[in-house]
């Protein structure tokens, strides 16, 4: 199970952290990430990590968003800085099988959670 929490409402220029916690999805057989789908648009890769704990965050974030994860390789975290309108988006937490690189968003996941939504005013 894939759970995805804090998203919420903040003003353009804020922070939010969202977690995810992977049960059945810990140690090294998994790789996992953060995708993002705003209204009428298609969904989009934003961070992935390996088992590792090496991460690669999508270009187009420029560095605001960090992906880290616990010791226990359970909880994902996605650190959201410097928020923009354009950041408003449901955010989906996934996994899939560790065939190949980790660090490819044109990998497809299999496994998602509900998703928290993350909204940002001007």
């Amino acid at each position: 199970q894939l759970l995805e929490s804090g998203g919420g409402s903040v003003q353009t220029g804020g922070s939010l952290r969202l977690s995810c916690v992977a049960s059945g999805y810990t140690g090294s057989n998994y790789c996992m990430a953060w995708f993002r789908q705003a209204p009428m648009k298609e969904r989009e890769g934003v961070a992935l990590i390996d088992k590792t704990g090496r991460t690669r965050a999508a270009d187009y974030l420029k560095g605001r968003f960090t992906l880290s994860q616990d010791n226990a390789k359970t909880i994902l975290y996605l650190q959201m800085n410097s928020l923009k309108p354009e950041d408003t988006a449901m955010y989906y937490c996934a996994a899939r099988l560790w065939v190949g690189s980790c660090l490819d968003f044109s990998r497809r996941y299999d496994y998602w959670g509900q998703g928290t939504q993350v909204t940002v005013s001007s």
